[in-house]
C-alpha cells in the first residue's frame, strides 16, 4: 500500500537508483503518472515528458478495453476479446480514429506538438502509477519503439502479475515494486488516489532543469 503517488514515485526512484539504471529521458503517462514520474526523473537526472495513449472501449461497455491507441496512431488490439465479442472492423476503425484524435489533443495540452521528443538512440524510462490490463502502456511502448529508442524500461509502483507479464514483450525491462496476487485495481493500492488535474500535471513537467 502506497500513501500517494509522490510517495510511490520516491520509492520507485530509490529502487531504480539502487539498480544503477540510467536514462536520457523519463516519459510519464498523463495525468496520473506525473506525480510518480517526477521523483524518478529527478533521481535519474533526466528530463520529464509525456507519452499519451487512449483506451479503445468496447461497444456498450467503454471501460472494457478492446485495445489502445497512442497519439501518433500506434495501436494495440486485444484480438482475443475482439473475436469473442464479434466486434466489427467498422467499429474498430471508428473508435481507433476517435481515440487517436483524443490522445493527440491530450498530448497537445502538455507540449507544443503531439509528437514525441527525439528518442533516436535514447535510453527511455516509461512511468505509470500502476498497471492493470496494460492496454494503454502497451500502445505507449509501441510508439516509443517506433521512435527509435535504444533501450526502453517500464517502471511502475504496482501492477497485476498478468498485465506486467504481457508487457515484457514490449519493453527491454519491466520493473514493479509490488505485484500482488490479489490485484484488483491500481487505486486500491494507494491510500490517496485522487484525480490529477491538467494544471497539476503541467506543474510537474515545468520543473525540468
Amino acid at each position: 500500500m502506497f500513501d500517494d503517488r509522490t510517495g510511490a514515485g520516491n520509492r520507485l526512484a530509490a529502487e531504480l537508483e539502487t539498480r544503477g539504471l540510467e536514462a536520457d529521458i523519463v516519459l510519464g503517462i498523463p495525468r496520473g503518472a506525473l506525480p510518480v514520474a517526477r521523483p524518478v526523473a529527478d533521481a535519474l537526472d533526466a528530463d520529464l515528458d509525456v507519452v499519451v495513449a487512449r483506451k479503445m472501449g468496447a461497444p456498450k461497455n467503454p471501460e472494457l478495453a478492446l485495445g489502445a491507441v497512442a497519439s501518433d496512431g500506434s495501436v494495440w488490439y486485444n484480438e482475443d476479446l475482439i473475436d469473442r465479442l464479434g466486434v466489427s472492423d467498422d467499429y474498430l476503425e471508428e473508435v481507433r480514429a476517435s481515440e487517436a484524435n483524443n490522445a493527440s489533443q491530450k498530448a497537445d495540452r502538455y507540449r507544443e506538438t503531439s509528437g514525441l521528443p527525439d528518442l533516436e538512440g535514447k535510453r527511455v524510462v516509461v512511468v505509470d502509477d500502476g498497471v492493470a490490463t496494460g492496454a494503454t502502456a502497451r500502445a505507449c511502448l509501441r510508439q516509443i519503439r517506433e521512435s527509435g529508442a535504444e533501450h526502453v524500461t517500464l517502471a511502475v509502483p504496482v501492477g497485476s502479475p498478468r498485465g506486467l507479464e504481457d508487457l515484457e514483450a514490449e519493453a527491454d525491462d519491466v520493473i514493479a515494486l509490488e505485484q500482488p496476487q490479489s490485484f484488483r485495481a491500481v487505486g486500491q493500492c494507494y491510500r490517496r488516489f485522487g484525480q490529477v488535474t491538467d494544471a497539476e500535471a503541467l506543474e510537474y513537467l515545468e520543473r525540468n532543469g
